[in-house]
């Protein structure tokens, strides 16, 4: 081969034409790549893909799906033809030049340029939000760039550029080092491909630049004093230098003078190392340290405001609350809606207690209970509520057979509802709805749950073989389903199609399949909503609401970032908004995604998906009343809020104002404590609210300085109230009201008593409870017996920073706390004669208690009984007198 140099003469350079041994692996490389992609990527990709549009039209979403394949088809098209038109130059450029067929080289191109594609593809959700960016209406402090660029467009150039860099760059170098072409033209080549890759490194010291605004350091989150005037310049100039670098490696193809080349290379390394890792680290120590606060106090105040607002704290009403030391008893009585919803059913127990007395059958579980409120009668009651769903490995071992868990056993059945305060005198939860078929104050006409919480194994309906609904004696009530999804079964080759996909041969085999059956599958909900919107965040929680007759799910939503600059991450996040409440209707699956907030990110999300979303406007009334502020929020914004409740850089700096999330005593282990929804009123003189609250103390101390209300009713909802308590005297906080509580000696003795003759005591939640100008503490005790799996609820106890009571009820421990009679609830369902005699039974349980009291001696156990019984004695004349 003849190889002409610079100068005008030539050389000519003998290259072994012989099969290179590379072409022969190749060859065996791209056969089987060839044969991977057709005999099981394709097939098996297109399988789920007919699946996927299957079920996404089933549901009446096929346009998000499709919006979603033209977005992954055209990345991956873009990408693909991208990567194998620059690879196959290069490729064609060495073959040429080699004096090599340049086929089997540009196959290579094209197998490469496959898997650019494949990864591509995979940033959709980047692409979409790229292409429908919304801006923020906030620059960042230093380059003076709006968020929405930092949220929408970065990420992907981010990935370009680290994808061309990492990716084609280093590809398309091994075509000239693979094949055997002149030494001076493989320099060239590869001096080229340096530039380019110089040129990309350019641009990722600029976006390194960027990155400075999301640096963790000790004294604030974000870029800080040395950040901005070292490591800023620093980068500046290694952007600069990469550029000259490039350049010099293009001109040295005619220059030839690698010491100039190679300078150009030392200085790089020279000014990455000392520019980035000694010099900032000489500011630091010589500029900032000595005078760290008044150099970091504006790059401080950045990472305060901005990380408050993306966190929404900056939208929290601050009030001011002196409280006193106890409820008055005026405050007591005007406050009987409030005492009414004292949540003294801790859902730990409960759900035991639910699960031993309500599931019925052993493949009934209760997975979850949720606090609620309902309008019943025309009482605005709290409630607890739990759904009754089918556990299919419960089922005893021989009835696991095909049949019965895919076409008979197809759904649970029901749900339970609970006051939060009322219990029988055994201990034992009252009901508003209960049983099977259900029954109660609450009208529930649809109650099979074909879609929830469990419900993990595909089910098959409207087969030859009838479902199981409910049991009923000795015998099984069954029924056929009626909801508006499930996608049909059909012919034998769709039924083979599914089949394979499930890897299940009795989908193709069974003669108990007819062409009009359905298949539902993907039925857990948060699978389901997963699927649906990958890119929200799903709250861990989603809770049951009964509507209109039939159960629904509701599922809090989040549009999150984590390019929020100068705000502190948690969680793999830094932003974070509650946009978005998804419905599943849980006896057909349908699912309704409810805009409910206007943000930037649910804003681009709705301009992508148009057919995904329904304004909030379109929610219906009933549903509206049983949204709630979503603990999954309130916990983040709590966690944040220990710290960014600071607003002043000096404050914030010497780290004296930092918050801690108090400790509770359950099941003897201490534990931080929960955001719990209570009853109270927000406003002085307001209505009584649904509210999820939190109270915080000093870290390192335990008296309470500060109280979180997040208001759950219209209108008011999503709105979030932190009061800061006054720092004059000393409040108790819940582990010195849980020491108090301890130390209480007719308390402790109490204790130990139970314990001692084999019964476990349980301490539930210790409620903080805003009562007028003070707080009442409130903490339920139950009792399980060595021989019972039932949790029993048997005394109650009251709290004030004055006194510590602890009675069989709430109305008992008020009146010894603090010395107020108050009336006790009654059950709705009740009618006045079960009333009367449900008050008889409860006299009886405390003339009881009082006999044994006496008979070991404890009398302060005897007098809190006689004074129980004697309230209700007065409760029950006052029922009788009524009638």
């Amino acid at each position: 081969m003849t190889w002409r140099r610079r100068g005008g003469f030539e050389r000519t350079v003998e290259i072994d034409l012989r099969r290179f041994p590379w072409e022969r692996w190749l060859r065996w490389a791209l056969l089987l790549f060839g044969l991977w992609a057709a005999l099981w990527f394709l097939p098996g990709r297109l399988l789920s893909l007919w699946v996927a549009w299957e079920w996404f039209r089933d549901l009446g979403y096929e346009a998000v799906l499709w919006t979603q394949w033209r977005a992954r088809a055209l990345l991956f098209l873009v990408g693909w033809a991208v990567a194998a038109l620059f690879l196959g130059l290069n490729a064609w450029l060495a073959a040429r030049v080699a004096g090599r067929s340049p086929r089997l080289w540009l196959g290579l191109a094209l197998a490469a340029g496959f898997f650019f594609g494949l990864i591509l593809q995979g940033q959709w959700e980047t692409a979409l939000l790229a292409l429908n960016a919304e801006p923020f209406g906030v620059a960042d402090p230093i380059f003076g760039i709006d968020v929405g660029w930092y949220v929408f467009q970065w990420p992907l150039w981010i990935f370009l550029q680290e994808i061309a860099q990492w990716g084609l760059i280093p590809f398309a170098a091994l075509f000239p080092l693979l094949l055997p072409v002149p030494r001076g033209w493989r320099w060239a080549h590869l001096s080229v491909l340096a530039a380019l890759f110089f040129l990309l490194m350019a641009a990722g010291y600029r976006f390194d630049a960027y990155r400075l605004l999301y640096v963790e350091r000790p004294v604030a989150f974000g870029a800080g004093y040395a950040e901005i005037h070292a490591r800023l310049p620093v980068l500046n100039l290694l952007t600069a230098l990469m550029v000259l670098l490039a350049v010099a490696l293009l001109l040295n193809l005619w220059l030839r003078r690698p010491a100039l080349l190679a300078v150009g290379f030392g200085g790089w390394l020279v000014l990455a190392f000392i520019g980035l890792e000694v010099y900032p680290g000489l500011i630091q120590s010589l500029v900032v340290r000595p005078n760290e606060l008044e150099r970091e106090r504006p790059y401080i105040a950045h990472s305060i405001a901005f990380t408050r607002r993306a966190y929404g704290l900056d939208r929290f009403e601050e009030r001011a609350f002196a409280p006193r030391e106890a409820p008055t008893p005026e405050e007591i009585r005007a406050s009987a809606e409030i005492l009414d919803g004292i949540r003294l059913w801790d859902y730990r127990p409960l759900l035991q207690t639910l699960q031993q007395i309500q599931s019925i059958r052993p493949y009934y579980v209760f997975a979850d209970v949720d606090v609620d409120r309902y309008r019943i009668n025309g009482a605005y009651r709290q409630v607890m509520l739990s759904v009754r769903e089918l556990n299919l490995e419960a089922l005893p071992p021989p009835a696991r057979t095909w049949i019965n868990r895919h076409l008979v056993f197809t759904h649970g059945y029901g749900a339970v509802v609970v006051p939060v305060r009322s219990f029988t005198p055994e201990g034992l939860p009252e009901f508003l709805l209960k049983d099977i078929p259900p029954t109660g104050a609450l009208s529930l006409t649809r109650p099979q749950i074909y879609f929830g919480e469990q419900t993990t194994d595909f089910a098959l309906v409207n087969t030859a073989v009838p479902e199981f609904d409910y049991p009923r004696g000795e015998e099984n009530v069954t029924t056929t389903y009626q909801g508006r999804t499930g996608i049909r079964l059909g012919g034998l080759l769709r039924r083979a199609l599914f089949a394979l996909y499930f890897g299940d041969p009795n989908l193709l085999l069974s003669g108990a399949l007819y062409p009009e059956s359905r298949i539902l599958f993907w039925r857990d909900i948060r699978t389901r909503l997963r699927t649906l919107a990958p890119f929200l965040r799903f709250d861990p929680d989603p809770y049951a609401v009964i509507l209109d007759g039939r159960i629904v799910w509701v599922a809090d939503a989040y549009t999150w970032t984590d390019r929020y600059p100068y705000s502190q991450p948690h969680e793999g996040l830094n932003y974070i908004r509650n946009s978005v409440k998804a419905v599943v209707d849980a006896y057909d699956g349908t699912v309704i995604f409810y805009a409910v907030e206007d943000e930037p990110l649910i804003r681009a999300w709705r301009r992508v998906f148009p057919a995904l979303w329904r304004n909030f406007d379109e929610m219906p009334e009933g549903l509206r009343t049983h949204l709630r502020y979503p603990e999954g929020l309130f916990r983040i914004q709590a966690e944040i809020l220990r710290t960014y409740h600071v607003q002043d850089p000096r404050t914030f700096y010497n780290k004296e104002d930092v918050w801690a999330i108090p400790l509770e005593i359950f099941a003897d282990e201490p534990q931080a404590m929960e955001p719990y929804y209570v009853q109270t009123r927000v406003d002085p003189g307001g209505p009584v609210e649904f509210v999820l609250i939190l109270p915080f103390t000093p870290a390192g101390r335990q008296n309470m300085i500060a109280w979180m209300a997040a208001r759950s009713d219209p209108p008011r909802y999503g709105e979030v109230v932190l009061y800061q308590l006054t720092k004059e005297r000393l409040i108790f906080g819940p582990q010195q009201i849980e020491a108090r509580i301890d130390q209480e000696p007719t308390i402790s003795a109490q204790l130990t008593l139970w314990s001692q003759r084999g019964s476990r005591v349980i301490r539930g939640n210790l409620l903080v409870i805003p009562i007028g100008e003070a707080f009442l503490y409130v903490e339920p005790l139950y009792l399980l017996a060595e021989q019972s799996q039932i949790p029993e609820l048997k005394q109650v106890i009251v709290a004030t920073e004055q006194r510590v009571a602890m009675a069989p009820t709430l109305e008992q421990a008020l009146a010894q706390a603090i010395g107020v009679s108050i009336a006790s609830p009654t059950t709705s369902t009740a009618s006045p004669g079960e009333e009367i005699a449900a008050l008889i039974r409860r006299a009886y349980v405390h003339y009881q208690r009082a006999q044994e009291a006496i008979r070991r001696g404890d009398w302060a156990a005897y007098g809190a009984e006689l004074e129980a019984l004697g309230q209700v004695l007065q409760t029950l004349q006052e029922a009788v007198e009524q009638r």
